[in-house]
């Protein structure tokens, strides 16, 4: 007979133990604020496993143009013990949400030129619907909650802070 599992929407056969984690734990739930060029092929061998049946990521990029106007460059801010604080809270909802395996949030600080990459999400699990998922909740969350400031330098001079957006999630 087969039992709902608490913490997941996955029916399990009666005994099982589930693969993933529901506590946050930086073993597996990784966080890098760097004014280094960012990797999504690092990110994604801190989370893959065995287990995981599906790895779902996000990496957002500096785009050349916005509202019309080129942009040439972002320039990042980031107070990163409260952003550390504030990304495993959030990890924690997503693990109450979804079945997950492992989590990487990777950010940048400082200037990222157009075509670089500014944040990386990628998220490990079982079956890839809890991935896809848990991928859309972080990068929300993150961009609505986290103390990371992003200024747009466009080429008329100006330069504009970006206020977190409000999310949906």
């Amino acid at each position: 007979m087969a039992q709902q599992d608490t913490c997941c929407t996955h029916k399990h056969p009666e005994g099982y133990v589930p693969l993933h984690h529901k506590e946050v734990d930086p073993a597996h739930d990784h966080f890098m604020i760097s004014g280094d060029p960012l990797s999504l092929d690092q990110a994604c061998a801190l989370v893959r496993s065995d287990e995981a049946g599906a790895i779902s990521t996000f990496e957002g990029m500096t785009r050349g143009t916005f509202n019309g106007k080129q942009v040439l460059r972002l320039e990042y801010e980031a107070y990163d013990e409260m952003a550390r604080k504030v990304w495993y809270e959030i990890v924690a909802e997503a693990r109450n949400k979804y079945h997950l395996l492992g989590t990487v949030m990777h950010h940048r600080i400082g200037e990222v030129a157009v075509g670089q990459t500014s944040v990386i999400i990628a998220v490990a699990s079982a079956h890839r619907a809890d991935a896809i998922n848990a991928v859309h909740f972080l990068i929300d969350s993150l961009k609505a909650r986290l103390p990371i400031w992003k200024k747009e330098l466009l080429n008329d001079g100006t330069g504009n802070w970006k206020k977190n957006e409000d999310a949906n999630i």
